[in-house]
């Protein structure tokens, strides 16, 4: 026997079933069709597949506006102009890097952000600007102004005309490098350091150029002490006539410590309280700016002696033997030493700067002028 049952489902359909018994009678066949026929009929008359072909969806998977005038509003203005118009999608616009939507980036560091510490003296005014004042930084990426030569730490409108830096800043860096510092390494201590930031036991190392000290390379250094206590640095160029001002500048801007040099290799150590997971904020330049415009290197006369005297002299110095010959990215800390001994036995010194870029050796006829003293009256 055949019996006949239905069931709702949990869609509300309604399902149908045969259950088949052991003995089927062909006598009972007809009634078994006639009742299966009014079920079938019955079931398609209370669907509702006919009349409504979709469903309403639960409100956990279409989560209503609080505000719908604020969706018909837009949807409105958007399809539609107020002349019953439709407006156009405005174009295509890729997105930007420099619009980023945030706030601009604060940094606690106490100094003026320049593109170079150890090639630019604050104290000397430049007497032009090459470019207008775009920040190299991008428009609107950080709190600070730009001024043309740096982005100083207190605000341009409250400072005073002359180019004299805050005692206070000088103050904080002290006491912030004081605080990283902690207590001082031994003897031992810095002989592992040292060993560690060997050449022969690490291939890391920051390279220091023509450019000396620039301002992403502080970034740089602290991305190489999250993984090491001591960084190698590598000095070449123009910033190596100086060397004692590259430390000095090292140490103030990364509030770290030298604890070992040789010629032009520097080790540079973090700190015993450094933490790389609250290091400072250094926001990164975007680009270089241009240099502003300085006073002339080369003077027509010299004081004291006339302009015929002076050409005399500049001819004199071309007939003189070359000192020294300086290589490229070379190693010049012993250059001072040398044109001071010089001074001493001869009138008129020359140094043969071939191979090198007009403005390496500007900037080094600029050095061995305030490093020892002397006038420079020609650059050839």
């Amino acid at each position: 026997m055949f019996s006949l049952f239905s069931r709702r489902t949990p869609s509300g359909r309604r399902l149908l079933a045969l259950s088949q018994s052991s003995i089927l009678s062909l006598s009972t066949l007809p009634r078994f069709l006639s009742a299966f026929s009014s079920t079938l009929d019955q079931s398609l008359s209370s669907s509702k597949l006919r009349t409504k072909y979709s469903f309403t969806p639960p409100p956990s998977l279409h989560p209503q506006n609080p505000n719908p005038n604020l969706d018909i509003a837009t949807s409105q203005s958007t399809t539609t102009n107020s002349n019953g118009k439709k407006t156009k999608k405005p174009p295509y616009r890729p997105p930007s890097s420099l619009e980023t939507g945030k706030r601009p980036l604060h940094s606690d560091l106490p100094f003026d952000f320049r593109y170079s510490y150890t090639e630019s003296k604050p104290a000397v005014r430049p007497i032009g600007l090459r470019e207008p004042k775009y920040s190299p930084f991008g428009p609107g990426r950080i709190d600070r102004a730009w001024t043309g030569v740096c982005a100083p730490a207190v605000d341009p409108k409250f400072r005073s005309v002359d180019v004299v830096e805050d005692p206070k800043l000088e103050e904080k860096r002290k006491k912030m490098r004081e605080r990283i510092q902690g207590q001082p390494l031994t003897n031992a201590e810095k002989k592992i350091l040292v060993e560690k930031s060997q050449k022969h036991r690490t291939k890391k190392q920051v390279n220091l150029g023509r450019d000396g000290l620039t301002h992403n390379m502080l970034n740089d250094i602290h991305n190489h002490w999250k993984h090491a206590e001591a960084v190698r640095i590598k000095c070449m160029g123009v910033p190596t006539v100086d060397m004692k001002n590259v430390c000095t500048q090292l140490e103030d801007k990364t509030f770290g410590q030298i604890i070992h040099r040789h010629g032009g290799l520097l080790a540079l150590y973090r700190g015993r309280n450094y933490n790389p997971k609250k290091r400072p904020i250094v926001p990164l330049m975007l680009w270089r700016p241009h240099e502003p415009v300085y006073p002339k290197l080369i003077r027509t006369t010299i004081d004291g002696l006339s302009i015929e005297e002076t050409k005399e002299l500049r001819k004199r110095g071309l007939a003189v033997p070359a000192l020294t010959k300086l290589a490229r990215n070379g190693y010049y800390g012993s250059l001072v030493a040398m044109v001071r001994d010089a001074f001493l036995m001869e009138e008129l010194v020359r140094i043969d700067c071939q191979g090198l870029e007009r403005s390496d050796y500007k900037k080094i006829g600029v050095k061995l002028r305030i490093l020892s003293l002397k006038i420079f009256f020609s650059l050839s």
